[in-house]
């Protein structure tokens, strides 16, 4: 079709290839989008309501192929810029075609593998990782196929390359060299069809990338944007902003939720003195805080997964308090850490807060534990994510991490969880004072390495389509969900041994879920709302110190801090959104959710999941109890006004605590590495 489209000779040279490239951008385009279709369809989701997408679509990417285009369409106004004058001048253009071409075809690949993984197209949170390039590149190094990946970029781009050429010479033939003309017209006419492509074609208001989300379903969405458009777009969220009026406003509601008392009121702050209760620990017990790499409750035994591949943690649990209802605020490792240990929601837009020299400095509760001895373990590198920035608040601490142990390197994420916990317990044990560590685990991430020296572990083997309906991707991610019950239970062996563990409580969570089909354990708004994105386990275990019990309550990962500074027998200083789960005085169960792409915002209650948007009008409230919400309209009204106050509220008072709840400023450093 290309090589045989007939364009009057009257036309000039350069205007007819400009035509057969637009159209050649143009399949790749749309080729791109009908892949995306059949790859990633949603089983619900029909062809035919994909057809506003692909229009919406096509002027998103007549946008791109304009900007692509008119710098030739601009230039070659002037006859010696043209691509027809020279050899040479044909070279440079080839050259940026060639370049531009792999530009796109690499965002293309970039925005595929980002779909498969978290289910969104790509967009400017990936420079977050770009940030990290050498452990990035590793992690996709031992993740992926890269050499094979790198080799389909390449030959793609040399066809197209050939193309373009084709494409020129072919003009070229048509047209004898008198025919080859510059009338001015002709090329204003094609510089102000790109442009209006633009500013959005055939309309005559611009056109936004907002536009993408009023179908009101992510898939839709996400159809119609291209990755150029939501990558360059999204580039402005990653400034952290707030809005203090509207802190303000909304202050009382915050407040109630808080339960804060008459003093905090009077002068409108969050910052609450909480004295020891009646039922804190006076032996001043050690705490481990295990930060689990995605570890999603609905994969879990205590789920009631019936591919039982936790075993040994449902043993714990059903020893220690366990909340089966324990919800991070957000998806992302760096951003779940960052809301346990400073209790406020990571809702910073396209750049995680770790990262944020405005939001980094962060007052945390762990300060408040007194001739407490700090500890952090992580098998790899605390640069990643920037955890040794956010690490810094805590004073004094000792941060083991790779180059600080003797086992060996299992795989880009440093030595496999079972040594880190067992290294971790070496150093712990030889403690003479009371001390707080924290052990975050990766192996539970791919690549999904484990290692050939823990023979004692059972690689069990389950067929596709059953792993599949029980909410695995893969056989290797199923055996790594297992093999870090496999690490717990070596390290509370192991614990177990050592003159600490009776006067040490073990806090276990998740820093986030992983989305998938939870539809045999839970009700359709858990896969459906992506609720098992955030749903982790919570579990504190100290045999000898706690009375067991499950709980079903909903609760928040920012909760985990202050629970554990009201068990001991100390006062601390709360100034976030955290709250005690131990001390109940009627609070209201709610816990906060942000999925950054979408730009949906909710809060999880007992009986209610509640979704808005902060970019367009959209609002939904679903059971988590059931497949249907059984509410009259005038009551259905009265939960979402509830909640959709309550949501802002929460979102609105964490945008303004991230830059605004300061730890003081030391003037001596306050951690270690070992």
């Amino acid at each position: 079709m290309i090589y045989k489209l007939k364009i009057p000779k009257t036309v000039p040279i350069t205007i007819q290839w400009l035509v057969r490239l637009w159209i050649i951008y143009f399949i790749i385009f749309t080729l791109f989008r009908i892949a995306t279709v059949f790859l990633f369809r949603p089983l619900n989701t029909s062809i035919g309501s994909l057809l506003p997408s692909f229009w919406l679509g096509f002027q998103y990417d007549a946008k791109w192929i304009a900007v692509i285009l008119l710098p030739i369409a601009l230039l070659s106004v002037h006859p010696k810029f043209s691509p027809f004058l020279s050899e040479k001048n044909k070279r440079w253009w080839s050259y940026y075609l060639a370049l531009i071409t792999l530009v796109l075809l690499f965002f293309f690949g970039a925005d595929f593998g980002n779909f498969s993984y978290n289910h969104t197209r790509i967009n400017a949170s990936a420079l977050n990782f770009a940030e990290d390039p050498v452990i990035s590149f590793k992690m996709l190094w031992q993740s992926y196929p890269m050499v094979w990946i790198v080799l389909a970029l390449v030959v793609a781009v040399v066809l197209l390359s050939r193309l373009f050429k084709k494409t020129h010479v072919i003009v070229m033939k048509k047209n004898t060299q008198e025919d080859i003309i510059y009338k001015r017209r002709w090329h204003l006419i094609a510089i102000i069809f790109l442009a209006w492509s633009v500013f959005g074609i055939f309309s005559f208001r611009p056109l936004k990338w907002k536009e993408a989300f009023e179908f009101n379903d992510n898939f839709k969405s996400y159809v119609a944007l291209n990755p150029l458009q939501n990558f360059f777009t999204t580039l402005r969220f990653r400034s952290p902003s707030f809005d203090e009026v509207k802190a303000k406003e909304y202050y009382p509601v915050i407040a109630d939720f808080l339960q804060l008392d008459s003093l905090n009121t009077s002068t409108n702050t969050y910052e609450r003195i909480v004295e020891p209760g009646s039922k804190s620990l006076e032996s001043r017990p050690n705490i481990i805080l295990v930060i689990g790499e995605s570890f999603s409750m609905y994969k879990s035994s205590m789920a009631g997964n019936p591919l039982n591949t936790t075993p040994y943690f449902k043993e714990l649990s059903d020893n220690g308090i366990f909340f089966d209802k324990c919800f991070s605020a957000t998806f992302g490792t760096a951003r779940g850490v960052f809301a346990i240990l400073t209790g406020i929601p990571d809702v910073q837009l396209s750049k995680f807060s770790s990262r944020n020299p405005e939001a980094i400095n962060q007052h945390v509760i762990i300060n408040n534990f007194q001739d407490y001895t700090k500890f952090y373990f992580l098998g790899g590198s605390s640069e990643f994510n920037n955890f040794e920035g956010l690490l810094k608040n805590i004073n004094d601490i000792h941060i083991y991490q790779d180059g600080s142990y003797k086992s060996p390197l299992l795989n880009v994420w440093g030595i496999s969880d079972k040594n880190l916990f067992l290294e971790a317990n070496d150093v712990l044990k030889q403690q003479q004072k009371p001390f707080f560590a924290i052990i975050q685990t990766a192996d539970n991430h791919r690549p999904f390495s484990i290692p050939e020296e823990d023979k004692d572990f059972e690689k069990r083997m389950v067929q596709p389509d059953t792993l599949k309906k029980y909410g695995f991707e893969s056989l290797e991610e199923f055996q790594a969900f297992c093999y870090s019950d496999y690490c717990f239970k070596k390290f509370i062996e192991a614990a177990k041994k050592q003159p600490y563990f009776d006067n040490t409580i073990f806090v276990f969570t998740g820093d986030h879920g992983v989305e998938g089909d939870a539809g045999e354990m839970y009700p359709a708004a858990w896969t459906a709302n992506r609720l098992s994105d955030e749903h982790v386990p919570l579990l504190f275990y100290a045999p000898k110190l706690l009375t067991p019990q499950k709980r079903s309550e909903v609760v928040s990962q920012i909760d985990i801090l202050p629970t554990v500074a009201g068990m001991i027998h100390q006062s601390y200083v709360n100034t976030t959104l955290g709250r005690d789960l131990l001390t109940r005085k009627n609070k209201k169960d709610a816990a906060f959710i942000i999925h950054h792409d979408e730009g949906n915002i909710g809060v999880v209650t007992d009986d209610y999941y509640f979704i808005k948007n902060i970019r367009i009008n959209k609002e939904e409230l679903v059971s988590v109890k059931s497949n249907q919400l059984n509410l009259t309209a005038a009551q259905r009204d009265s939960v979402k006004h509830l909640l959709s106050t309550l949501t802002s509220a929460i979102y609105e008072t964490a945008k303004w605590m991230l830059v605004n709840n300061k730890k003081p400023i030391m003037n001596t450093p306050n951690y270690n590495k070992q």
